[in-house]
This record gives C-alpha cells, sequence and structure tokens, in this order.
C-alpha cells in the first residue's frame, strides 16, 4: 500500500467513524425528547429543535411550523398535574445520515402509557405509533427539524386495542401446520444457562456469584 492509497484509506475511517458518532448522537437525542416529553420539561423539549425557518412539529391535532408555534405547544402545561404521564418510548431507530454529514434522517416506533387528567378524572391509556424525524447539525450539534408521529392505535389496558369480537385465547401452537421445528421449545421447567453476570455490565444476578477473576483479567 502506498502513501496515497494509505491517506485514502485513513481518510474513509474517519468518514465512517464519523457518520457512526453522528448516529448515536442522533439516537440520544431521539431517546432525550422521549425523556422530556415523558416529563413535560417544555424548554427542554423546544431546545431540542432546530432554529431553522422551516422547523416543524406534526401530531394528531395537526402541524406546528416554526420554532414559535413549537413553543407554544409545549408551554400550553407550564406545571404538569402529578398524575400526567407520557411515557412514549422511542424504540428501534433506524438513522440514515447524509455523506456530507449536516443532514439526516430516522424512524422510530413509539410505544407507551398515557395518563391525562382532567376535572372528570384521569384518562389512562396504551398508545402506539411510528415516528419519522429529519435531522440537521448546528454549530456542531444535531437538532430536530422535523418530526412527526402517527399514531397506530390507542387502547384501554383492560380492553386492550383488538376488537372483542376478533378476541381469541391465547394458546400454544405450531406456527404452520405440518412444520416441524428443528428442536423442540424447551420445557418451561428447564435450568437457565449457568450465567453469573450480566454479558456487558457484570452485574451479578440473584443467586449467583461471580467468578474470581486472574489478575490479568481486566
Amino acid at each position: 500500500m502506498n502513501a496515497k492509497e494509505l491517506e485514502a484509506k485513513v481518510k474513509a475511517l474517519e468518514n465512517q467513524v464519523r457518520t457512526l458518532t453522528d448516529i448515536e448522537e442522533i439516537k440520544t437525542l431521539q431517546k432525550t425528547y422521549g425523556y422530556y416529553l415523558e416529563h413535560w420539561m417544555s424548554q427542554e423539549i423546544i431546545d431540542l429543535f432546530s432554529d431553522d425557518p422551516d422547523v416543524s412539529l406534526t401530531l394528531a391535532p395537526g402541524a406546528y411550523l416554526g420554532k414559535k408555534r413549537i413553543a407554544e405547544y409545549f408551554n400550553r402545561h407550564k406545571d404538569p398535574d402529578p398524575e400526567f404521564l407520557h411515557q412514549v418510548m422511542q424504540l428501534s431507530g433506524v438513522v440514515n445520515v447524509d455523506p456530507e454529514g449536516k443532514t439526516a434522517e430516522g424512524r422510530w416506533y413509539g410505544f407507551g402509557a398515557v395518563a391525562l387528567p382532567s376535572d372528570k378524572g384521569v384518562r389512562q391509556f396504551f398508545m402506539g405509533g411510528i415516528y419519522g424525524g429529519e435531522y440537521v447539525k448546528e454549530n456542531g450539534v444535531w437538532k430536530i427539524k422535523r418530526l412527526r408521529f402517527d399514531a397506530s392505535y390507542t387502547a384501554a389496558p383492560a380492553a386492550g386495542w383488538v376488537a372483542p369480537e376478533r378476541l381469541a385465547p391465547v394458546e400454544t401452537r405450531p406456527a404452520s401446520p405440518g412444520l416441524r421445528p428443528t428442536f423442540p421449545a424447551p420445557s418451561a421447567r428447564a435450568t437457565p444457562p449457568d450465567i453469573s453476570s450480566h454479558s456487558t455490565t457484570s452485574i451479578p444476578l440473584p443467586g449467583r456469584r461471580l467468578p474470581k477473576r486472574s489478575a490479568t483479567h481486566p
């Protein structure tokens, strides 16, 4: 490998590292939005959005265009009721970063529990849907430029989300008649693998002891 080829390889690796770093920063941004939303931390939510004039937020009521309108939406509840809950988790994110590293797009599942207090009591339900986001890097920091949430369903905890006439009993059955698995499913009484700690955090599991580490083990 000559000097020119080495320089090209280093440049390609630098771009790859930058893209991976951008993806992780955008994932953190979206998860942070979810956390702030759970506690309705209005100003913190607003600060996650871009200052771009085309910034927008689209929810069930409609689209809010411009950061001023987005601020009006989140500032309508300055001091949320203690019974308020909006725990919508940002899940299974897929992020694509532009080759220039200045813009990106992402898609997430949103699922969680909601509790909305009113003068008639507290309305509770589960909800699920899809977030679609566009992101822009401003002064080296990723911001939300456009965010849209399309709800797929809402459901009361006791009722679930399937129409009563379509409910079937929970049962274990083959995935397809006549199709047998390579190995049978383990018994419910099967002994779990002898794992003494979490594979990445080394947190002891209940009833287990960590093995002694040798002096050379990191």
